[in-house]
């Protein structure tokens, strides 16, 4: 697996994937792209072999990015990275690659708390026990955009 930039070309794939799992995501366009592009501080790739097998886009605290529940985040934390979307496409699924990209997030953030939301109606049962399972634990609870999320940190380790 190999984490590169969203360049123009991707947008396609990237729009394609997002719009499978939109119930879990929010909706997401040409013009929404191109503005979270700008917006993030990381909006990569995950490539394997050469095969697009998802993206994944976040968010510095600090960032213009208009999210409600990274405004939620902002209002009561100061130095944080945010997870927006992490999505693979269904034929890279249950081969470790979240992990793998958790783990390349949470050396590379620079920050020391890593932000997120999951839904807990519609539920996201997997989600959440993944989340739960490398360390993440609930901060709040919010309504968004029709769906009850379950709003989580992570401590990060120190470069200390």
């Amino acid at each position: 697996m190999r984490l590169r930039p969203i360049t123009a070309s991707d947008h396609a794939d990237v729009l394609a994937l997002n719009d499978r799992d939109v119930e879990l995501l929010a909706p997401l366009d040409e013009a929404r792209l191109v503005q979270l592009l700008d917006w993030a501080d990381r909006a990569l790739v995950i490539d394997v072999n050469g095969a697009f097998a998802g993206f994944v886009i976040t968010f510095a605290s600090g960032s213009a990015y208009d999210g409600k529940n990274f405004a939620w985040f902002s209002e009561r934390y100061t130095d944080f990275g945010y997870l927006d979307r992490v999505v693979l496409h269904q034929d890279f699924r249950r081969r470790g690659l979240g992990s793998q990209v958790y783990d390349a997030l949470e050396r590379s953030l620079g920050c020391p708390l890593f932000a997120l939301e999951v839904n807990l109606d519609p539920p996201n049962d997997a989600s959440l026990a993944f989340h739960r399972a490398r360390g993440f634990f609930e901060v709040g609870q919010r309504v968004a955009q029709g769906h009850l999320v379950s709003l989580l940190l992570k401590t990060l380790p120190s470069d200390g």
